[in-house]
């Protein structure tokens, strides 16, 4: 059974700690820029919903499995959910995580404005549920994606036994994230990440079904993180504790 590790305030001021801040913001905000930034170019070049959706998704694959390996030193979370679910896992500690947090909320804001203000004003998109999907339908369904996302992250990137997929943990998860948005965007929205839909929101001051956005990511991560780790993990020892800790 994996162990939560509560860590201390100390963490903030240590080097490591510090930088891993510093690219988990710079990875963070260019994984939201590109996001969102391609959801509004989408919004204003595509002829149809369905190519809208396909590049909406391309762009998330590509700029997931990119940002994921350029943050190696932070472990390259970019998303709350997977925070969490590490956390659980026992991979990050409880203060370095609520660090985390609000680095990811602000590189999220930070990389909306820029958009905001480089459009000329267009609006960001944000993540609400589609016609006729109610609220449960929309937890459930951001449940299962981010658990689907944190997964793949435990089974290719975190499990000490990846075998012949080692290295190749970036690529898949990046994959998954494109698949899924093909899967759940036009239902959910797909957002499997409370920080990708906080920014839009924030910039837009469009708050309607953004509650969903937290609840079923954080949900769906932590779970896959519990039952990845004290499932499927076989270790000898326990991989933390107060040192530098990414996937």
């Amino acid at each position: 059974m994996a162990k939560i590790a509560l860590g201390t305030s100390r963490e903030a001021t240590q080097p490591d700690c510090i930088k891993a801040l510093v690219v988990e913001f710079i990875t963070t905000f260019l994984f939201v820029f590109a996001g969102v930034g391609s959801a509004m170019a989408a919004d204003k070049l595509a002829g149809g919903a369905l190519l809208g959706l396909f590049a909406v998704a391309v762009a998330h694959a590509l700029v997931v499995a990119v940002m994921i390996s350029a943050g190696r030193i932070s472990g390259g979370h970019l998303n709350p959910a997977v925070t969490l679910g590490l956390l659980v896992g026992g991979h990050i500690t409880v203060f370095r995580s609520v660090l985390y947090w609000i680095d990811q909320l602000l590189a999220s804001s930070v990389a909306c404005i820029l958009l905001k203000y480089l459009t000329g004003g267009l609006g960001t998109p944000v993540h609400t549920l589609a016609a006729g999907v109610g609220y449960l339908q929309g937890v459930v369904w951001e449940i299962v994606l981010t658990f689907s996302l944190l997964f793949t992250v435990y089974a290719t990137i975190v499990d000490p036994k990846k075998g012949s997929i080692d290295g190749l943990g970036p690529l898949l998860t990046g994959f998954v994230v494109g698949a899924n948005i093909l899967a759940g965007g036009a239902f959910s929205g797909a957002s499997m990440n409370p920080a990708r839909s906080f920014g839009p929101a924030l910039v837009s001051g469009d708050w309607t079904d953004h509650w969903v956005y937290w609840v079923g990511p954080l949900i769906g991560g932590a779970l896959a993180g519990f039952i990845y780790e004290n499932f499927f993990i076989v270790r000898s020892h326990h991989p933390i504790p107060t040192e530098e800790e990414s996937y």
